[in-house]
């Protein structure tokens, strides 16, 4: 199975962008969404932006990544 994460795009420089995602900054690659620009989300996957998605989706998702790892119980998470 493969995840998109949905990021903010923080700053841009050519294909080169730089995304938030939680609090934590990457690098990513605009290559496949050269239309994305500072203030999009665009879903993650394997270093590259492969969509743009709209404010809600994005933070709706997130929120749902959130409620999923505050549901891990810590002892679940060592095995």
């Amino acid at each position: 199975m493969c995840v998109a994460v949905p990021s903010l795009i923080t700053a841009v420089d050519g294909f080169d962008a730089e995304v938030d995602i939680g609090g934590i900054s990457r690098k990513a690659s605009l290559m496949l969404t050269p239309e994305a620009k500072i203030g999009d989300y665009v879903l993650i996957h394997a270093g590259y932006a492969i969509s743009i998605v709209d404010r809600e989706e994005a933070e709706a998702t997130l929120e749902l990544f959130r409620e999923m790892a505050d549901s891990i119980e810590p002892e679940e998470l060592n095995s």
